[in-house]
């Protein structure tokens, strides 16, 4: 009978031995050059002389255990889990901690039927969580609701599925019972708790929540470790902490620290690559490798509760990933469970028929973003290029540079709402910008120049039922469509990965000046992100928690 212990002591031949692998011990940050041994997915031994079924000779090359991206939203990514899967696995990214609250804010608990499916099928160990602000608020108008009840009765079928991002801190801290009664039904909760500090901190952490990936500041990634919360430093395309979080990568902090994209798409993968480009700068700012790796993959798993990974030993899973250079962390071969990775292209959409007709909002015309002059105190969004935190601003629209309207319509047939704001730090000089992305109850978003090409893009957006559009003088100058809930392609990640860079170069000829203008975009709706925020049911004082106007 072939177990791991049979294998362990070469008494029966392995499924497959990796030859010649220079392993990175990280906990001693010593190496060893020796094979590795695999049985039924998992390493069985460490050394020499393993009969085997199958060999793979890493001719000397560095093995570490595969990376963890400790929080991420696949719908974000704006391609079907099986292309995110194979967008991901070529640069060691083994694990990914998923929350499907953007799919579920668009066609509720279908979202979680559909992940759970999708992740028993795939090389890349998706490990699915159950979205627990469905809205995120009562200050916006979402497809669906997923209560308590509901969550109980999925726990109930996934018990080992985590609580997902807890969004809702006003609600957590004003003990909303809504809110308690989803809080006490796990013993695992993420969290998500931007610029939270003092007393709402220690309360928030006292409900069990245990990590948070809103971190933007040192102090504010300290004080949360020393209140025992994990922090995910978070480098995204439209979110990016890293720079600003990197003194606390230390080998103290290390057991508190893992690393996450949380929103990154597949051009971004292609140009810059994944957890791999993270792991590289760090190193490149002067980390020690140890501890690089470690917080990548060690830290990630005892952090998220997967003590079956994380370390090249016996007994963990065979998630392993070879290396031409340790400190490029350049990628040369990624094995799942033993089973090492080929691209396979996905061309047949993955996803139900249902989630292909999501946007139901009428047709605009320019005069639906006619927005009344307020005068020299009017408020106005500001934007922070790199950061989903806003300013909460005063200025007066018609007499200072760069205030621009925007708008957010209701687009799951609810009530047709739009809301209007003014928002500053787009660059942009001329059309506008829309996207059916729009975290996290995703409406239609709009920013312009102009109201005639408000309305051009927006119903765009309309005809090809989701996606990112560029309107310019009247005209659609680009389009992405994404008609899988507005979210996701129901095409191949490498024909998305051009539809991205073709609709970015449309947006660059409107003068913007952010470097990710559809992303920035996408999270002014998102009224738990501090300060001034706009959903379809109007302006959001997030600090006050109400609507402003």
């Amino acid at each position: 009978m072939k177990t791991g212990i049979s294998v362990a002591l070469k008494r029966v031949k392995a499924d497959l031995v990796i030859k010649n692998a220079n392993i990175f011990h990280l906990t001693t940050g010593k190496f060893e050059l020796a094979d590795i041994a695999i049985v039924d997915g998992l390493i069985a031994g460490i050394g020499h002389g393993y009969p085997a079924d199958a060999e793979f000779d890493a001719q000397g090359r560095t093995a570490v255990p595969g990376f963890i991206d400790a929080h991420a939203h696949i719908e974000s990514s704006m391609v079907t889990p099986r292309q995110f899967e194979q967008c991901v696995l070529p640069h060691g990214v083994t694990t990914v901690a998923c929350d499907p609250h953007e799919l579920a804010n668009v066609v509720g608990e279908a979202a979680f039927e559909y992940f759970f499916s999708a992740a028993e099928g795939m090389d890349l160990d998706m490990q699915v969580r159950l979205s627990s602000c469905v809205p995120a608020t009562p200050l916006e108008t979402a497809g669906a609701a997923i209560t308590a009840d509901v969550l109980k009765n999925w726990h109930q079928r996934y018990p080992s599925a985590w609580l997902a991002e807890f969004m809702n801190v006003p609600g957590v801290l004003f003990e909303d019972p809504e809110v308690m009664a989803k809080l006490r039904l796990f013993d695992y909760i993420d969290g998500h708790c931007p610029l939270l500090s003092g007393d709402g901190l220690n309360a928030y952490v006292f409900t069990g929540i245990r990590n948070c990936h809103e971190t933007s500041t040192v102090q504010e990634a300290e004080e949360k470790i020393s209140r025992g919360m994990h922090i995910f430093i978070r480098e995204g395309t439209a979110a990016r902490n890293l720079d600003e979080l990197m003194p606390i990568i230390t080998l103290q902090n290390a057991p508190y620290i893992a690393f996450c994209t949380d929103d990154r798409n597949p051009l971004d993968i292609a140009e810059k690559g994944h957890l791999d480009s993270i792991i590289a700068h760090v190193i490149a700012a002067g980390v020690d490798p140890l501890v690089a790796y470690r917080v990548a993959s060690m830290s990630a798993s005892d952090v998220l509760g997967l003590h079956d990974r994380g370390l090249i030993a016996p007994g963990k899973r065979a998630d392993i990933v070879l290396l031409d250079d340790l400190k490029t962390c350049k990628v040369a071969a990624t094995f799942t469970k033993g089973k090492l990775f080929s691209p396979n292209e996905i061309p047949i959409l993955d996803a139900p028929d249902p989630f292909l007709h999501t946007v139901h909002c009428r047709e605009v015309s320019a005069n639906d973003f006619i927005v009344p002059k307020r005068g020299a105190d009017t408020p106005v969004i500001g934007v922070r290029d790199g950061s989903i935190i806003t300013d909460y601003l005063r200025m007066d629209p018609d007499k200072e540079e760069d205030v621009l309207p925007m708008a957010v319509l209701e687009r799951h047939g609810k009530n047709g709402n739009i809301g209007h704001a003014f928002v500053h730090g787009f660059g942009m000089k001329r059309g506008a910008l829309a996207s059916s992305v729009g975290h996290d109850s995703h409406n239609l978003c709009v920013v312009g120049t102009n109201t005639t090409d408000m309305a051009v893009a927006v119903n765009a957006l309309r005809q090809s039922q989701g996606g990112l559009c560029v309107a310019i003088d009247g005209n659609v100058a680009g389009l992405l469509p994404l008609p899988v809930a507005g979210l996701m392609s129901n095409l191949p990640h490498g024909v998305v990965e051009k539809q991205i860079r073709a609709v970015r170069a449309a947006a660059k000829l409107t003068g913007t000046s952010l470097h990710e203008p559809f992303m920035m975009l996408a999270f002014l709706p998102l009224p738990v992100i501090p300060f001034l925020k706009l959903t379809d049911r109007g302006l959001v004082d997030v600090q006050k928690f109400q609507i402003i106007g």
